[in-house]
């Protein structure tokens, strides 16, 4: 069985015509609905407490979110909108997969799904920024450390977008390591490969650009030769997936060519994983602006995280240029 959080206040983060909308929640429960709800329980996500968002935030951040929201919202930047409700939602965003590390650091179940907006990747101790208000894997992340039990959390970001704020959280940290696919160049224009954090974080930033047009072979090739290997080394007593789904082949938003089976695989790939080190999984989602093929791909996330089946081997070769970069800080990864 799997968790799936949810809360009705991600609907009252209204934005409009904005591609970050409530549709795609709608969308995502409306395939589930049809698949049965496939081993899964659902559960309403909590508040999230100042306590837990100072984790990661700044208060003076906190008290600006929630001033704005007071007002009525509007935009914060070019890209990012809010509304009244968006600061209880954000509340909710964050304090769902908090809670959610809490029950699967105590044995109760093998995975969750956080399928609550806004989303959270984007957002910095200080700023707001990308569609995202507070960064909900990240206060997941600092809270499954201080407070639930895990020594060390491994990230893995497949959203299309470079998380910038998860990596500038967490970029002097050794308690994490925040490993990203993205495609490159795009918005926010961070996430060169040469950056590996910094003080007893480097090496623990393990970036994984990728150029318009790459493929579902790409993406799990960079997952099963470079992330999966680390992530052996480091041995995290949680793993979590930032898991955007606006890499996909019908995304209006990016340039890059994964098919909804190819998200199947990295979960089954990470789901084996987390298996083999016998912590579970936690997910957050991020973007994905096509709803119908959002949907389909968080289906078959769910559905690969909550079985056995296996992913297929992606070529090494894909990986190979990573691997030559990363290979200082993680002499475990394997040239092909």
């Amino acid at each position: 069985m799997g968790l799936y959080f949810s809360h009705a206040s991600s609907l009252d983060h209204d934005t409009g015509a904005h591609p970050e909308n409530g549709s795609r929640l709608r969308a995502i429960e409306a395939a589930l609905d049809e698949a049965g709800w496939p081993g899964l329980e659902r559960v309403e996500a909590p508040a999230a407490t100042r306590e837990q968002l100072a984790r990661v935030h700044v208060p003076e951040h906190i008290d600006a979110i929630e001033r704005f929201a007071a007002s009525g919202g509007g935009m914060l930047d070019v890209d990012t909108i809010g509304s009244e409700g968006s600061f209880e939602a954000a509340l909710h965003a964050a304090g769902g997969p908090v809670n959610a590390a809490e029950r699967l650091l105590a044995g109760e179940d093998r995975f969750a799904f956080c399928a609550l907006r806004p989303p959270g990747h984007h957002a910095e101790a200080a700023r707001a920024m990308g569609f995202c208000l507070f960064n909900n894997i990240a206060v997941a992340s600092a809270h499954a450390i201080e407070a639930a039990g895990a020594e060390r959390v491994l990230v893995l970001d497949w959203d299309i977008h470079h998380g910038n704020g998860t990596e500038a959280i967490f970029a002097r940290s050794d308690e994490v390591v925040y490993a990203s696919i993205h495609q490159w160049p795009l918005y926010p224009g961070t996430g060169p490969v040469d950056y590996v954090g910094v003080g007893a974080g480097e090496g623990h930033t393990v970036n994984l650009p990728v150029p318009p047009g790459s493929d579902s072979e790409t993406f799990l090739s960079l997952v099963q030769h470079v992330v999966v290997p680390i992530a052996r080394e480091f041995r995290p007593g949680l793993v979590a997936i930032s898991a955007g789904y606006d890499a996909h082949r019908d995304d209006p938003l990016a340039d890059c060519a994964v098919d909804t089976e190819g998200y199947g695989h990295m979960a089954a790939t990470m789901r084996a994983l987390a298996s083999e080190l016998d912590v579970p999984v936690l997910v957050c989602l991020e973007g994905g602006y096509d709803p119908a093929a959002l949907a389909a791909s968080v289906v078959a996330t769910v559905r690969a995280l909550g079985s056995d089946a296996e992913a297929p081997q992606a070529l090494r070769e894909r990986a190979a240029p990573f691997v030559d970069r990363h290979r200082a800080h993680w002499p475990v990864l394997v040239a092909a």
